[in-house]
C-alpha cells in the first residue's frame, strides 16, 4: 500500500513486545516507512528511552495502589496524565499526522486531546470491552452503576476518535448496540505474525509423547486449571501425556499446588515466565496439540484469545473451549471444541485427538486466509491510509470505513 511517510505515535499501557498486537501494527507502520514513537508501560530494568531506527520508545513507570479497585485506578490515571503531557510536548516539537491509542482504558484516548486539536487524527484500537472486563473481574453485574459509566466512557471515547480498530466482529457489534456509528469500525483480528510464528518442519514432536501445550498470560480466567484437571483425569489411560505451560501471571502458584495436590506434577511443566520468542516457537513446533482453555463469561464471549491464532500460523492441532466468539469464528471442522471450564469434557477432547492422529493432521492444515495476519495487516493500514489521506472539505472528520467495516 502506498502511503507517504508520516510521524505516529502509539499509546499502549501495557509492556511491549509481551503486547503482540501493539508489536505487529507498529511493525506494519515501521514496514511502510513511517517513524513511530511508541509510549507504554516500564518495567523494572528496562530504559525508560530507546532508539532504534525509525522507531523511538518512551516507556513510563507507573505506582500502584493497595486495593483491587485502587490499584486499576491510580494506574490508569498516572499512565494517562504523564502519556497526556509527553504526547502533547512531543506534537508540539514534531508534529504527529496520527496519534494511534490502545484500550484498555477506552479513556486513555483522550490522552490524543492536544495532537487532535492541533489537527493530529486519533485511531482507537479497543482491544477488549471495558464493561464486560470490569464486571467479569470484580463480579459486578452489567446494570452495575460502574459498568454503567464505563460504557458511556466507551461510546464518548469511540466518538472522540477518528477511527477504531477491534479484534473481533463481536466486539464490533456490541459497541454498535450501544450507539457507536458502524461505519466507524473495523475488525483487525489478532493474527498472528508469521515471521515469528511459522512452521518449523526441522522439528517434530517427540514419538514417546503426547505434548500439549499453552502459552500467554497465566491467570485463572485462563482455565488452565481445568487441563491440569484433565491431564490427571487421564494419567493412567494416556501415559504419555504432558503439558508445557509458557507464560507468567498471578495464578502459577496455585496451578503448581493442583499440580502437587492432583498428583500430576511430574506431567504438567511451567516456564515459570516469559521466554524469548525463538525458544517459544521451538517448543511450540515440537507440542502434539494446542490448548486454549478460556473461562466462558460476557466477557470471553467478545474476545478471542490470540495464542489460537499462532497455533493457526504454525500449523499446530487446537483444542479449544466453547465461547460465542470461539463458535462464530472457527468451524467445527478446524479445531476440537469442549466445554468451558469442563475438565471431563476436555479430557473428552484430548482422548479422541490422541486416538486420531488423522484428526489432528487435518486440523493443522485448516488455516482460513481471513485468519492470518498478512490479510489483517492490509486491512490495518487501509485504516491508516485513511487517516492519513487529505480531508475533505464535505467532510472535515472524514471518520467513515465504507467499504468492509467488518
Amino acid at each position: 500500500m502506498d502511503m507517504a511517510p508520516a510521524r505516529i505515535s502509539v499509546i499502549r499501557q501495557h509492556y511491549v513486545p509481551q503486547d503482540t498486537r501493539v508489536l505487529r501494527e507498529v511493525t506494519a507502520l515501521l514496514e511502510e516507512g513511517h517513524q513511530v514513537d511508541l509510549i507504554c508501560l516500564r518495567k523494572p530494568g528496562e530504559p525508560a528511552f530507546e532508539r532504534r531506527n525509525r522507531l523511538t520508545v518512551r516507556r513510563l513507570a507507573v505506582p500502584r495502589g493497595a486495593g483491587r479497585s485502587t490499584r486499576y485506578l491510580i494506574a490508569y490515571a498516572h499512565f494517562f496524565v504523564r502519556a497526556a503531557a509527553l504526547v502533547s510536548v512531543l506534537h508540539l516539537r514534531h508534529p504527529y499526522r496520527v496519534v494511534q491509542v490502545h484500550s484498555l482504558p477506552d479513556v486513555l484516548v483522550f490522552a490524543a486531546a492536544v495532537p487532535r486539536l492541533l489537527g493530529a487524527r486519533v485511531l482507537l484500537d479497543m482491544q477488549e470491552c471495558m464493561p464486560e472486563f470490569y464486571a467479569t473481574k470484580f463480579t459486578t453485574g452489567m446494570e452495575h452503576p460502574a459498568v454503567r459509566l464505563i460504557a458511556a466512557m466507551e461510546q464518548r471515547s469511540i466518538a472522540f476518535a477518528d477511527l477504531v480498530v477491534t479484534p473481533t466482529r463481536q466486539l464490533r457489534e456490541v459497541f454498535v448496540q450501544r450507539g457507536a456509528a458502524p461505519e466507524k469500525i473495523t475488525v483487525v483480528m489478532d493474527a498472528a505474525d508469521e515471521r515469528i510464528f511459522h512452521p518449523r518442519p526441522e522439528v517434530r514432536p517427540a514419538p514417546d509423547r503426547f505434548t500439549l501445550i499453552s502459552h500467554g498470560t497465566v491467570e485463572e480466567r485462563y482455565g488452565l486449571d481445568t487441563l491440569v484437571e484433565a491431564v490427571a483425569s487421564l494419567r493412567t489411560e494416556i501415559p504419555q501425556l504432558q503439558v508445557k505451560i509458557f507464560g507468567d501471571g498471578s495464578d502459577l502458584p496455585r496451578l503448581h499446588r493442583l499440580a502437587a495436590e492432583r498428583e500430576v506434577a511430574d506431567r504438567v511443566w511451567f516456564s515459570e515466565g516469559f521466554v524469548p520468542f525463538d525458544e517459544l516457537v521451538e517448543a511450540l513446533a515440537a507440542a502434539d496439540v494446542g490448548v486454549v482453555a478460556m473461562k466462558r463469561d460476557v466477557f470471553r464471549d467478545l474476545t478471542l484469545a490470540s495464542k489460537a491464532f499462532d497455533f493457526i500460523a504454525m500449523g499446530i492441532p487446537m483444542l479449544i473451549s466453547r465461547t460465542r466468539s470461539v463458535e462464530e469464528t472457527f468451524s467445527p471442522d478446524s479445531v476440537e471444541l469442549f466445554e468451558s471450564g469442563d475438565p471431563a469434557d476436555l479430557a473428552r477432547a484430548i482422548r479422541r485427538l490422541y486416538h486420531d492422529p488423522a484428526r489432528r493432521a487435518r486440523f493443522a492444515r485448516q488455516q482460513a486466509e481471513w485468519h492470518r495476519w498478512p490479510y489483517h495487516r492490509s486491512r490495518y493500514l487501509e485504516v491508516v491510509h485513511r487517516l492519513l489521506a487529505p480531508q475533505r472539505q464535505a467532510d472535515p472528520v472524514n471518520r467513515g470505513v465504507s467499504r468492509d467495516a467488518t
